[in-house]
């Protein structure tokens, strides 16, 4: 797997592999989560332009994998990272993330960040075997308070939730 940016041609298949990645939570009993559309195009776009939006791709050169990120409070947050089911359990979200923080290093950023379910077993339990912890409510900085908020209104609480950091 080659990390790299994202090409504005790719990111109909960013949903793609977002749309595939979801379909997994249906299993548990979330089909809203697995139901729910993938960001736009115009979004993801607007990170890719910032960026922020790499991909993992194949021998091939075509996405397996991607993650999009942005600065909040001084770290980089992680607003989405997915893998296609075809490709999971090869490291490539590891990958990723690990790519997500040389790229903070390298712009100052104190660490990585990110929002995910607890009780999902590739998400905060995947997170914590990975090096990130569970921020208690005292540590959310502003930005983490507004993002979860946000997620709040849109009803992902309906599952308990948690934000995680990385230094």
């Amino acid at each position: 797997m080659r990390i790299r940016p994202a090409t504005a041609a790719e990111l109909p298949a960013l949903q793609g592999i977002e749309r595939a990645a979801g379909a997994p939570f249906r299993d548990l009993g979330m089909a809203a989560i697995a139901d729910d559309e993938p960001p736009s195009l115009d979004v993801l776009e607007e990170y890719r332009r910032a960026g922020r939006a790499w991909v993992a791709a194949d021998g091939a050169e075509r996405p397996v994998a991607y993650l999009v990120a942005e600065p909040v409070d001084g770290a980089l947050h992680i607003e989405q990272v997915s893998v296609h089911p075809g490709f999971a359990h090869r490291r490539i979200g590891r990958t990723l993330l690990s790519y997500a923080g040389e790229r903070a290093r390298e712009e100052g950023l104190s660490g990585l960040t990110l929002t995910t379910f607890t009780a999902v077993p590739w998400n905060a339990p995947y997170y914590e075997r990975l090096g990130f912890r569970v921020l208690e409510e005292a540590e959310l900085t502003p930005g983490l308070r507004k993002i979860r908020a946000h997620e709040a209104g849109l009803g992902l609480d309906r599952w308990p939730r948690v934000c995680m950091r990385r230094d």
